[in-house]
């Protein structure tokens, strides 16, 4: 009986070792980490996010749609820290990813939607332009950026870092409110359509539902009653 005991502990030690490499590509025995990042599959614990509106200010188009901060989506202490949320991003098909920081100077993207994790650090961002806010981002948050949102770094500590990606790996412009940006930039954004997948939690999750909601809030007034 000791012996199966042991066999089928061991059994257990490898089956989370598996488990964990699978999802956050460490090998080590990381209990914790893959039990947090697999809450991020069960649709009870979605953590809903902060939303956050911006009108055209006259320099940045700003848009519609809500900016949308998860906070502390992930709360672990797994290296490395910035894999978790590339791995989520991909198998969400937000792709075309890359780790950084954020620009100081105050910029927008008309050719694609934006995810930003933040996987080191903290910083102050100001996001929707001089006319917006500021907002306290750290370790675990995820901000959803809709093309032509206005965002800049305003100060951040010395390891601030984030994993930024992009719905369908879309290639992305850089855009700083300047004469002659506009109508194009107003255009391309006009045209993109509502990614199928929340970056962290999938097509079950809640960009969906509110990118849509309020996308045919803004084209069919009429057709939906307000609660």
């Amino acid at each position: 009986m000791a012996r199966l005991c042991a066999r089928t502990a061991a059994f257990f030690v490898q089956s989370f070792k598996n488990l964990c490499q699978q999802e956050t590509g460490c090998a080590c025995l990381c209990v914790i980490p893959c039990r947090e990042v697999s809450r991020m599959d069960r649709q009870q614990d979605f953590v809903q996010p902060e939303r956050l509106h911006f009108k055209d200010d006259g320099v940045f188009p700003n848009s519609p749609l809500p900016l949308l901060l998860y906070r502390k989506v992930i709360v672990v202490d797994a290296k490395p820290f910035a894999s978790i949320f590339e791995q989520r991003f991909a198998r969400n098909d937000w792709t075309n990813s890359w780790r950084n920081g954020v620009y100081s100077f105050a910029h927008y993207h008309s050719t694609s939607h934006e995810v930003l994790g933040v996987y080191s650090g903290t910083a102050n961002l100001r996001v929707g332009g001089r006319q917006g806010q500021t907002i306290v981002v750290q370790i675990g948050d995820v901000i959803v950026i809709p093309a032509g949102v206005a965002h800049q770094n305003l100060n951040a500590s010395e390891d601030f870092g984030v994993v930024g990606a992009y719905p369908g790996g879309r290639d992305w412009d850089l855009l700083r409110g300047l004469p002659g940006e506009r109508p194009k930039a107003d255009h391309n954004i006009a045209t993109l359509p509502v990614p199928d997948n929340d970056p962290i939690y999938g097509a079950k999750g809640p960009l969906r539902n509110i990118w849509k909601r309020t996308d045919r809030v803004q084209n069919h007034p009429g057709t939906i009653k307000k609660l």
